[in-house]
């Protein structure tokens, strides 16, 4: 299909165009729309799978509700590309997750239909639920719909959403997604009974025939309605989890079939209080390649849309992913110690902890998108004897603060904590980028914060983490590595101490992990123009290298920290202090994040935006200060 053969695609640019469309016409301009996305993400990547598997539910929603004043709110935001596209942001969809152009997702200061912005999974239910009260209190008579996968409903939040609305009565939909997927398939009891309510053949045809001959009496339908819930315990044996809160239960639907949907959702809006529809939907829908292998094609980055061939740039020997590293060196230090366990919130391949995962299932836990349980879940572990490495997304970390400072820190338990994607990453923008975690974690007592200068140094972290008996955060970014030789042995670093990596006089350059890199061609460039520089890599944020900070205030007037992470507490700052407590009067200027969220873009394009890529690093190496005389 060519852009120029859309039929009903091109004519739709808001809800209110969609609404104009026949009902017949809705399942084409789904299937058009669905190509469209394909072929867009073919070019321009993102979250294609998700996407993929809610395009009759969005198109649905669209056509019944009177949105943007009708409140949909979708959890996470993977699933939102048929959102932004018919609420008139087709035309820039080629835009999407690029510098200056549309996020990837929703945001409240994009367009008036993204109703709530989420990049972190489970917050829809809760948002809702705000929402509705707001409009409640306002006297409005307002519809308010919530999207949350299967996979999101794993997290604590969701639920205390679902207990909360249930218990204050709540006019609100919640349509539970399940496509059994979150970015790997879901794991944990929540699945199975969503298993076993999806593929219960009685219940099913029972509800079906019921639904099918009361359609011509509501009345009627609604009586049996009320009684539903005693009619589902008796064929599934068990009481229904959603009516336990409250909600009144329908589904599970065929999420693919958009007439049904559209007059299932026209019903809904007849009843009062809170209900949860229960949509089956895939993961990837239309598109073979991605229907068949879901966890890569959740972001498969360019491919052939023909073919389905992803496009890797090549068979040029590339260095490996830092996540890749962190996978084979738990495997191998697992290898020579038993008490090594891995623990990840729903990321097992995003981490690369799968690496374990297929030698040692048994030592491996993904414990669904449950961040806090997560680190608590390792702090018992630890407490009995056990060295947990949990893997979380430095983003994601942000929601298990609490659990790291009451169920690990405090404890002084030794539980090593791998932080992934931390710095910039890119494309994914704000909700992503992991740049808080040096500031909210230095001020904590019993942590050790540190960070590798290069892949290599990450191998020796970990290995001298697991021997450390403490809490030890390694914080590393997305990304290849720098292509350095990986040893075969394990060196322990101690902790505490950097290193040196180029003497100078004039100007003293202070990095913290891979960012030194580029720092340290900045360096060479600075030497070559006549500027001579001691550059130094702190490696461990906390505790600092004191004798090194005493070495650096005692000889230099001018010092630049520079730090892959927010200035304001960050590693520029816990240098800061010390000069000040120890009476050292250098000039410092730290680089790194400003008071202020990062956008999309790419990760060279942001730290040129931020100013601390290598050429701002330069510039500023070869600035004169008035303080060197």
């Amino acid at each position: 299909m060519t852009h120029t053969s859309y039929k009903y695609l091109l004519e739709v640019n808001s809800p209110d165009d969609l609404k104009k469309l026949p009902i017949e016409a809705l399942q084409s301009y789904c299937d058009e729309l669905r190509h469209f996305i394909i072929e867009q993400l073919a070019e321009n990547p993102g979250h294609l799978a998700s996407s993929l598997g809610t395009v009759e539910l969005t198109a649905a929603l669209h056509y019944v509700y009177n949105t943007p004043y009708d409140k949909v709110i979708w959890d996470v935001g993977h699933q939102a590309y048929a959102h932004k596209i018919i609420t008139g942001r087709r035309d820039r969809f080629s835009t999407n997750r690029k510098l200056g152009g549309l996020s990837g997702f929703p945001r409240i200061a994009e367009s008036p239909y993204d109703a709530f912005g989420a990049g972190h999974s489970s917050v829809s239910i809760s948002a809702a639920l705000g929402i509705a009260t707001a409009s409640r209190l306002r006297g409005e008579k307002r519809d308010v719909v919530a999207v949350i996968g299967d996979g999101a409903l794993t997290g604590g939040l969701a639920f205390e959403g679902l207990n909360n609305a249930g218990a204050a009565n709540t006019d609100l939909l919640v349509i539970l997604n399940d496509n059994h997927m979150s970015i790997d398939p879901n794991v944990g009891a929540l699945k199975e009974y969503l298993l076993s309510i999806s593929t219960s053949k009685h219940y099913n045809n029972a509800k079906n025939k019921i639904w099918e001959w009361l359609t011509p009496v509501p009345r009627l339908r609604r009586m049996i309605q009320n009684a539903g819930n005693a009619i589902k315990q008796g064929l599934l044996q068990q009481s229904n989890l959603f009516e336990s809160f409250n909600f009144r239960y329908f589904g599970p639907v065929d999420g693919h079939d958009v007439k049904l949907l559209t007059k299932v959702l026209r019903d809904l809006k007849e009843i009062p209080g809170p209900k949860l529809l229960h949509v089956l939907t895939v993961k990837g829908k239309g598109y073979r390649p991605a229907e068949s292998n879901q966890s890569v094609w959740h972001a498969p980055g360019k491919f052939n849309p023909e073919t389905g061939e992803r496009l890797t740039g090549g068979a040029t020997q590339l260095p490996p992913r830092y996540q890749d590293v962190f996978g084979h060196t738990i495997l191998e230090l697992a290898r020579h110690d038993n008490r090594i366990v891995g623990v990840t919130p729903a990321m097992p391949t995003g981490c690369s902890l799968s690496v374990m995962m297929e030698q040692m299932p048994e030592r491996c836990f993904d414990v669904g998108i449950a961040e806090g349980h997560a680190v608590t879940f390792s702090a018992g572990m630890a407490a009995a004897g056990l060295i947990p490495f949990c893997n979380i997304y430095s983003s994601f970390m942000q929601r298990a603060f609490d659990n790291v400072i009451h169920d690990v820190a405090l404890q002084n338990l030794g539980v090593v904590f791998c932080l992934d994607r931390a710095g910039l990453v890119g494309e994914d923008g704000a909700t992503h980028h992991g740049v808080f975690d040096i500031a909210y974690f230095r001020p904590i007592p019993n942590l050790v914060i540190a960070s590798p200068l290069n892949e290599a140094d990450l191998r020796d972290l970990m290995y001298t983490a697991q021997a450390s008996g403490r809490p030890f955060v390694i914080r590393y970014p997305r990304g290849r590595g720098e292509g350095v030789a990986l040893r075969k042995e394990f060196a322990a670093m101690p902790i505490g101490k950097g290193q040196i990596l180029q003497e100078g006089e004039d100007v003293a350059l202070l990095t913290f992990g891979p960012v030194g890199n580029a720092a340290a061609r900045a360096a060479k460039r600075a030497g070559e123009a006549g500027v001579s520089v001691f550059h130094a890599d702190l490696r461990y944020a906390k505790p600092l290298d004191e004798e090194l900070l005493h070495h650096v205030g005692r000889r230099f007037r001018r010092v630049i920290t520079v730090e892959d992470g927010v200035i304001h507490g960050g590693v520029g700052s816990a240098v800061l202090e010390f000069f000040d407590q120890q009476g050292y009067t250098p000039h410092v200027e730290m680089l790194g994040i400003g008071d202020h969220f990062v956008e999309h873009g790419t990760v060279a394009q942001l730290q040129h935006l931020c100013g601390y890529d290598e050429e701002e690093i330069y510039q500023k190496l070869l600035e004169k200060n008035e303080v060197n005389g």
